[in-house]
């Protein structure tokens, strides 16, 4: 009897234990799975500067088979060299030492062009984007924000053009002291090239920090610097507005109508927007222009036809061609621009200021500009640079030119 009880307690006693611990399983709150440890992405540097001024470039990719690159501090327009691939897929490959300045690359990743996705400094020249690094030294001193320096400020501006019949946007750059200050300052009106606009000399240029650091070492007077869109049938940079469409059948006729325009708008819609809103002298020997490649272009057209309008004239990269139609006589045209030439140095322009590099595409162009301004003894600079048609050079001129204005 006493066996069967001790039995029937031991039954009971499990059944209890089991219901409990099935109960307390049911009533138990729910584990939550483990979080993943928390990973940093991995880091690949890229544009690498290394202390002897040698540059390592990387870039990863499992799935291509051939990259390549291709810089400013190569020979050569469209020379490239090839990365070398490891056993993960990182591609890498070292160049140099490189001289300081600011240059621009791109990878080729079988067959497709792109930025560096590693490096988060790009620069755009219209449709162009280039990823771009700073070797720090004597040349590039000029081109990098500097700490305990006044700076400036770049303004992105809209107007009326009554010529074109639109509203369009240039940059303004004020330099230190404008905002908070009463003084007036003179104006050098900065012209872009062909396939650029209103963006090309802050982002390609560098002209902000060129001309701050320019001014902060008193090399530069304080100046008001006015950089327009070229482009006559764009209101603003293509990457900020809805972009004009693109017609090629119609492209002829487009550049025959709004031929010379954007010179006449400079001068009958910038010039008096900038005197009504800025506080700036209005007197020609505060005023200064300069161009490169097609502004260079923009420039001597500018001036010839209104001389003594500006006292400092800039030209980049550009010489003696001629855009007009091929049917109009080359002896008339030959005597309008000799006249033209000539009422220009009656004006006396304080500085005339030409660069190009020896190795320029345009460079006879410039060889033509000298020879016909000789013929009318009239005073220049003349600049002769090593490389050629390359913001290297344009920034070089730039840093040259500035220095010279409103002294």
């Amino acid at each position: 009897m006493i066996k069967k009880c001790s039995q029937s307690i031991a039954a009971l006693t499990g059944f209890i234990l089991m219901f409990l611990t099935v109960d307390g399983l049911a009533q138990a709150p729910a584990r939550p799975a483990a979080a993943p440890a928390f990973r940093m992405p991995v880091v690949i540097k890229s544009a690498e500067i290394l202390p002897d001024n040698k540059v390592t470039f990387r870039i990863y990719s499992k799935e291509a088979t051939k990259v390549t690159i291709s810089g400013e501090w190569m020979d050569g327009f469209g020379v490239s060299e090839n990365l070398a691939r490891n056993d993960t897929g990182m591609f890498s490959i070292t160049v140099g030492p490189l001289k300081p300045e600011l240059y621009s690359y791109s990878f080729s990743v079988d067959g497709v062009r792109m930025i560096d996705p590693n490096n988060v400094q790009v620069r755009r020249d219209g449709s162009r984007y280039e990823s771009f690094f700073i070797i720090p030294g004597p040349n590039s001193d000029l081109y990098i924000n500097k700490d305990g320096i006044p700076h400036g400020t770049v303004s992105k501006v809209w107007y009326k053009s009554s010529v074109l019949n639109t509203d369009r946007r240039l940059y303004v750059y004020t330099p230190a002291g404008y905002m908070t200050g009463k003084d007036k300052y003179p104006v050098f009106y900065l012209l872009h090239g062909a396939g650029g606009d209103e963006d090309a000399w802050t982002t390609m240029g560098r002209a902000a920090q060129i001309m701050d650091n320019l001014i902060a070492e008193g090399k530069a007077k304080p100046m008001i610097v006015v950089m327009t869109n070229g482009n006559a049938n764009q209101t603003a940079a293509q990457n900020d507005v809805l972009p004009a469409p693109v017609d090629n059948a119609q492209a002829m006729e487009t550049y025959r109508r709004y031929a010379g325009k954007f010179e006449e708008h400079l001068v009958k819609d910038v010039v008096p927007f900038i005197q009504k809103n800025y506080r700036v002298y209005t007197d020609r020997d505060h005023r200064a222009i300069a161009g490169l490649s097609m502004g260079g272009a923009h420039t001597q057209t500018i001036t010839n036809d209104n001389p003594g309008l500006f006292s400092y004239i800039g030209v980049f990269s550009m010489g003696l061609m001629n855009f007009g139609p091929q049917t109009q006589d080359p002896a008339k045209v030959a005597e309008v621009r000799s006249a033209k030439v000539e009422a220009l140095k009656k004006s006396n322009p304080k500085v005339y200021w030409i660069g190009v590099g020896k190795d320029d595409f345009l460079f006879q162009s410039v060889v033509a500009l000298k020879a016909d301004l000789d013929k009318h003894n009239f005073k220049y600079t003349y600049r002769e640079s090593t490389g050629g048609h390359t913001w290297t050079n344009w920034r070089i001129y730039l840093s040259e030119f500035a220095p010279l204005l409103f002294k």
